[in-house]
Parts: structure tokens; sequence; C-alpha cells
């Protein structure tokens, strides 16, 4: 493996570096700015933590777009969106190193990611021309968000087990059911859905893909609200809501093969977010005060740092093994699994360990917080959620024990049968 940047390479990421230099304030400590625009913890379409209510939202919201445009102006706000779509036709590559830039400046994000990397492409693929000379640009620019509406109550890692009903009335689609844990889903202005247009058929068979205007009738969004006091997943209600056919993406009952080309660019993104990772720990430990001193000088928790610093830089080379493939025009293979299944539980429980060393000042949560201004109480309480988000523990180890280890896939009988047959398909 080579994880020098090629020449091209070495030139781009100048070009980057000279872009955020000029437009972006950078990062000179991990810990120097207050809570809305500090370290954040990375959930995917997840914004920026916000407090102080719909205004201070709002206000997140604005800036996000400004930065936006900006980056869109730039060329860089869609590195591997074609030109002809406003993009900058990179590679995935340079989209990685665009990313490991942007990381050491205080920029806004969260709101684009969904829109930008998932449904837009998934756009690209199956959409009809008018639609994407209409939609494309201003998801580009920010002007207009998106979201994606894909989990329901029973159906979240399965999700070709959805009961969103789709019902065909002349030349509309009437729409009932309920989505679940959609990003963004209260600020977003279009979304991406799949739902269930044919009972009767094989499970992965009877789905339909549309797009909707998010203020479209008998569309009702209640946010959900965390123990972290953010709210950013919703639940999205909907009640006889009804979409032209032209909204349509793909053919009727051919769903699940456009839900793929989303799933599948999702998969697709391995740069590596903003979160907490053994550089934060340790940076902390030189602050705690213990029983007997500062925390780094405790072997107990110098024993912990040195197995934390092994695991990152364990999944450092991980990561490098997909870059390096990515370079080399190749797809990365299920390693990805394995970053993702480490990281998430290593953010559990680097958190959980911080605020035990913390004693009672771990319980505290303002933008005061000396340690790290709270990133410690914000990791514990999403790093449940990156858990569950993108791939749950468990789907993963499957994906590992079957493409990496060889192992048998389970039986499933649920791929032979009628939906409507099915034990948990009833209505």
């Amino acid at each position: 493996m080579d994880f020098n940047d090629s020449p091209q390479e070495a030139e781009f990421r100048k070009e980057i570096q000279k872009f955020l230099e000029t437009n972006a304030e950078k990062r000179s400590t991990i810990a120097d700015k207050p809570n809305d625009k500090g370290p954040q913890i990375a959930v995917a379409g997840a914004p920026e933590t916000v407090r102080g209510g719909k205004e201070a939202a709002d206000e997140a919201l604005e800036r996000a777009k400004e930065w936006q445009k900006k980056k869109a102006d730039a060329g860089f706000a869609a590195i591997l969106w074609p030109k002809e779509f406003g993009g900058y036709g990179g590679s995935p590559i340079q989209q990685v190193i665009y990313s490991q830039e942007e990381h050491n400046f205080f920029v806004p994000s969260g709101y684009f990611e969904i829109g930008i990397g998932m449904l837009g492409p998934t756009m690209m693929v199956w959409g009809k021309d008018e639609d994407k000379k209409r939609y494309l640009p201003k998801m580009i620019t920010g002007e207009e968000i998106w979201c994606q509406l894909f989990s329901e109550p029973s159906a979240g890692s399965d999700l070709a087990g959805i009961k969103m009903k789709a019902e065909k009335d002349g030349d509309e689609w009437v729409l009932n059911g309920q989505k679940v844990w959609t990003s963004g889903a209260h600020f977003a202005d279009y979304g991406m859905i799949v739902a269930r247009s044919d009972p009767s058929a094989l499970k992965h068979k009877g789905l339909t893909y549309f797009f909707l205007d998010m203020k479209t009738p008998g569309i009702e969004v209640k946010p959900i609200k965390q123990i972290s006091g953010t709210a950013n997943f919703n639940e999205v209600f909907f009640s006889d809501v009804r979409i032209p056919d032209s909204q349509r993406l793909g053919a009727e009952g051919e769903g699940w093969k456009v839900a793929l080309t989303t799933l599948m660019n999702e998969r697709l993104a391995v740069g590596d977010p903003p979160g907490l990772d053994f550089d934060q720990i340790f940076e902390a430990t030189k602050e705690i005060e213990v029983e007997d001193g500062l925390a780094i000088k405790n072997s107990e928790v110098r024993q912990k740092m040195a197995d934390w610093y092994v695991q990152s830089r364990g999944l450092q080379y991980t990561k490098f093994r997909s870059i390096t493939a990515l370079s080399k025009g190749q797809t990365p293979g299920p390693e990805l699994s394995i970053s993702k299944l480490v990281t998430a539980s290593k953010m559990q429980d680097v958190s959980a360990y911080a605020l035990d060393l913390m004693d009672m000042s771990g319980a505290i949560h303002n933008d005061k917080n000396p340690i790290l201004k709270n990133l410690f109480q914000n990791g514990y309480f999403f790093s449940a959620a990156m858990r569950i988000a993108g791939g749950t523990d468990e789907v993963l180890r499957n994906i590992i024990a079957e493409r990496v280890l060889g192992l048998p896939q389970d039986e499933r009988p649920d791929k032979k049968l009628p939906f409507n047959e099915l034990p948990s398909g009833k209505n």
C-alpha cells in the first residue's frame, strides 16, 4: 500500500487547502471553540449540535447554506458529481482528500450530505432529464435540502420489510404509513421515499420509489427529542398523500433496484468525519484530575490509552486500504464494515471512560465546560446511535462473517414468500 499522494493528488490537496484557508477558520486545537462550532459527533445526515431553540437552529441553517454556496461557487460542493450536473467531475480519492482537509476547519456540516452523497446520484441514474435540470443544481448550492425516507418502525436494517402503502389512483399515487429516524425531515424541502405498491409480490419485488415535496398536504413531521437535548431525527406520517406518477423513479415494482443505488452511494462514503478518537481522550487526560494527580500519570489510565492507540492505528490502516483501492479505481471491500463496527463501539467506550474520569463534572453539560467543551457528553449520547446508523453491529458482523470469513448465510425463507403471506407482514 502506498499512503502518499500521487503528484496529481498532491496538487488537488493544495488547491483544497488554499480554498479552505481563504474561506474558513482553521482549528488551532481540538478544544478552542464553544459547542456550536467546536468538534462535533458525526451521525449520518445529522447537522451540527445546535442549542438555543428555533432561532438558533434557523441561524445555523443559514450559516450552512452560505458555506454550501461558497463550496458550490468554487466547484467543491459535489466532488463526485459529473460536471454536466454542476459537480467537480472528480474521483472518490479526491472526495476523501477534500473531507480530510475540511475536517481541519470550523465549517457547518450535516445538512446536505444525504442529498449530494446519496439522493442526487439516485436522481442522475433514474430521473428524467427535466427533473435532473430542475432539482440537481439547487441541491448542490444548498438552496433546496433533501432527506431520505426509508426506515419504518418495523423495517430498518431489513429495509425490504417496509409497510408504507403506495396505491395507484389514475395518474397519481396515494401514500399512507409512517417513516421514522428520518434525519433532517424538519428542515428538508424534498425527500425520496420507497413504499410498498404490491403486497402480493415477493418481499423485494413489490416496492416503488418516488421523490416528493415535503410540504405536500398530508405529510406531518414530528421531531424525536433525544436524550442529548437535540432533535435531528424525525417521525414522518403520511395520510392520503397524493403525488403524481411523474415523480416515480424507476419502474413500478422495481423500487428495490432504485433503493440499492441510494444505499451503494452511501457505502462509498469512506471519508473520515470528525468524532471521538484517541487524540481527544489523550488530550483530556492532561486536564482531568484523579485521586493521585493528573489522569495521564495514572498507570491504569495509561494502559487504556495504549489500548485505544493500538485500535486507532488499526482503524487508520484499514481505512488506508480502502483509500488505496479507491486511488486505483477499485471499489472498497467489506473492510469498511470492520471500520464502522470498531469505530462506533470505541466511541462509546472512550466517552463513557472519560465521563467516569471526570467524576461528578462528567454529568455537567454547558458551553463553559472546561473539558473539551462537552465533547464526551455529546459523544456518549450519540455513540449508541452510531452503533445503529449505517448498519447495526449485528448486520455488520453478518457481513464480515459471510464476505470476509466465508461462513454460510442464514436461511431466509422470507425471500420465497409474497409479502402479504409473511407472519410479520400483516397490516
